[in-house]
């Protein structure tokens, strides 16, 4: 019987080696099922997107134009321009960022690296993460009896440009807490190490690593909002206007205006709302070209987001 073990021991070692070749053979095979079809899925989003936006162009390719970026809003579709939209999109882009930003990054440096871990900070990162998926119907509903109303801010660029800060808000600060948690603790063990207070930790450490991954969720959330349009209908935006707020800028001192932010206003969406609502096909041609301008601002704003997190992270040195 002794004579017998070696061979017996040989034949389950070639059995046992089969099974696993028969096993990862199997895997890879479902590795390639998953990878077509995840490739598939992919292709018919970027197929569908790419038809939209080739449809767009040959409709309102021929109205981009010098004139068309530079006239008011017409009764006569050949005349008709987004000079206002524009303007209106960048001042309230403005506020959206100037507000926005800020804030959520602090608040997103705060949860990670300051917050208690208590019960009072498993609820309001809960109620964070949830306020990433709330429509934006209900941001303006929000901002139509706080701002509007209640703080008597008026239907005015600033009460907008609140609205899409409450709006891109939680995005950042998601954005923020995983940049943060991406960086090794390490970093921070060394730092603490040396003497190193937690703010000079966060402040010279922590926050330059978590630098790339902020700035594209800061990029991805103003770009969600300078293509919203309920909200900003909901707060009473004005589907027509021929006339430009209040210069930021005075030649007199103290040299700057917030005049602007009490102004009316209308943004791009609303523009090209107003234009596809109306009959004729020269004011569908207007509407398509506002289109095209928009998905160019997101397309740009996204692109630059990754053209920034390469560059970034080619300087970080762990």
């Amino acid at each position: 019987m002794a004579s017998l073990s070696p061979p017996v021991t040989v034949t389950r070692a070639a059995a046992g080696i089969d099974e696993l070749r028969l096993n990862v053979a199997r895997r890879r095979r479902w590795d390639i099922v998953f990878a077509a079809v995840g490739l598939l899925a992919t292709s018919v989003g970027v197929i569908t997107l790419l038809a939209l936006f080739v449809d767009l162009l040959l409709d309102g390719y021929h109205r981009l134009t010098p004139e068309f970026f530079l006239s008011y809003p017409s009764r006569r579709a050949d005349q008709a321009g987004i000079l206002s939209a524009w303007v209106g999109t960048c001042l309230v882009m403005l506020v959206t960022a100037a507000v926005g930003v800020p804030l959520s990054v602090c608040a997103g440096v705060y949860l990670e690296e300051y917050a208690p871990r208590n019960w009072v900070t498993a609820l309001i990162e809960i109620n964070v993460s949830n306020l990433a998926a709330v429509p934006s119907i209900v941001y303006g509903l929000l901002a139509l009896g706080l701002f509007v109303y209640a703080l008597n801010f008026g239907q005015s660029i600033l009460s907008a440009g609140l609205t899409l800060a409450l709006m891109i808000m939680p995005i950042i600060v998601v954005a923020t807490r995983e940049a943060i948690r991406a960086i090794p603790h390490t970093i921070r063990e060394a730092a603490y190490a040396v003497g190193a207070t937690r703010w000079q930790v966060t402040r010279d450490h922590v926050l330059p690593y978590a630098i790339p991954g902020i700035a594209t969720g800061v990029i991805i959330g103003l770009a969600r909002a300078i293509g919203e349009t309920a909200p900003l209908v909901t707060i009473g935006a004005l589907t027509f206007i021929a006339y430009l707020p209040d210069p930021p800028f005075t030649s007199t001192p103290p040299f700057v205006s917030f005049d602007w932010l009490w102004s009316g206003f209308t943004v791009l969406p609303i523009q090209m709302f107003n234009w596809v609502s109306r009959p004729g096909t020269a004011f569908h041609a207007n509407a398509a070209a506002a289109g095209i301008v928009i998905v160019v601002l997101t397309l740009v704003m996204n692109g630059f987001a990754i053209w920034l997190r390469y560059r970034l992270r080619q300087r970080i040195t762990w």
